[in-house]
């Protein structure tokens, strides 16, 4: 489960019994005929007040917009900086691939940090899940918050192959895609996680996301290189500098303004505009 990402649940066999149970309910019968629709007795417009508090895990984000609840991870001890999982909107299944850099435990005590980037195991987890949602007609939605690759040798041997992988995954599936931006979302590490440049569908964003080539403290440090050189308070410039590019290029509304978001949404009311979309 941890090194191969083969085996998507580990227990007893009570457990593994019960988690079959809730998979049969969830996944169609085949790629034509979808058993898997449920009467949604939970409210379509439900505001999910703690929602923005829920970015860094994912899974808890995931679960917390889903109908009463609901969330089924797959492969979670694989790449646990990458979420999959199906969740329930409207009665219906939708695949779910998102970022996640903390995750707690039952107690609601950290668990465990990861950096907000890209692993090459995590790209093989999420192109293999989008493309067996693909093929089951299973609609995705995608929440991002990731600002670049992870940078040791073990995953820069592989993460070319897999992040294309991964693209190639999300541009040819032909369900229903909807992203969702609710943190960093930088450079082609974004891209790569369902943008609207390689094909989403609906494309909304929290009004705190960022969205852009790079961070903008390091986007200032290049730009006015030779200002910072002779300031007297470099940090003082490189700040001012940063915070005039994050308004004028990294903003949500500026992404907005580009075309590359659909729509800001406030991170309670997620739930009623993914099911919307």
């Amino acid at each position: 489960a941890e090194k191969a990402g083969i085996v998507d649940f580990i227990g007893d066999e009570a457990a593994i019994l019960a988690d079959i149970r809730k998979l049969i309910t969830v996944l169609p019968a085949n790629n034509e005929e979808d058993m898997s629709y449920e009467e949604c007795t939970d409210d379509l417009n439900r505001v999910c007040s703690d929602l923005a508090n829920c970015a860094a895990d994912a899974a808890l984000a995931l679960s917390r917009i889903s109908d009463g609840n609901f969330f089924m991870e797959v492969k979670s001890a694989f790449a646990p900086s990458m979420v999959t999982g199906f969740i329930r909107l409207n009665g219906n299944t939708v695949g779910c691939v998102a970022n996640r850099s903390v995750s707690y435990d039952e107690n609601g005590e950290k668990a465990a940090e990861y950096d907000a980037v890209l692993t090459a195991d995590g790209c093989k987890k999420a192109a293999e899940f989008v493309s067996f949602c693909d093929a089951f007609n299973i609609p995705l939605l995608t929440l991002v918050n990731v600002k670049g690759y992870k940078a040791c040798k073990c995953t820069e041997r592989r993460i070319a192959k897999n992040a294309g992988r991964l693209t190639y995954a999300f541009a040819n599936a032909s369900v229903p895609k909807v992203t969702v931006v609710v943190g960093e979302a930088y450079g082609t590490a974004y891209l790569t996680m369902n943008s609207k440049s390689i094909g989403a569908d609906v494309v909304y964003a929290w009004p705190n996301a960022t969205i852009g080539m790079m961070d903008a403290s390091a986007a200032a440090k290049i730009m006015y290189a030779d200002e910072i050189a002779k300031a007297d308070d470099s940090v003082a410039l490189i700040n001012e500098k940063a915070a005039a590019y994050r308004e004028m290029q990294s903003s949500a509304l500026a992404a907005a303004k580009r075309g590359y978001v659909d729509d800001i949404i406030e991170a309670c009311d997620t739930r009623k505009r993914v099911i919307a979309a």
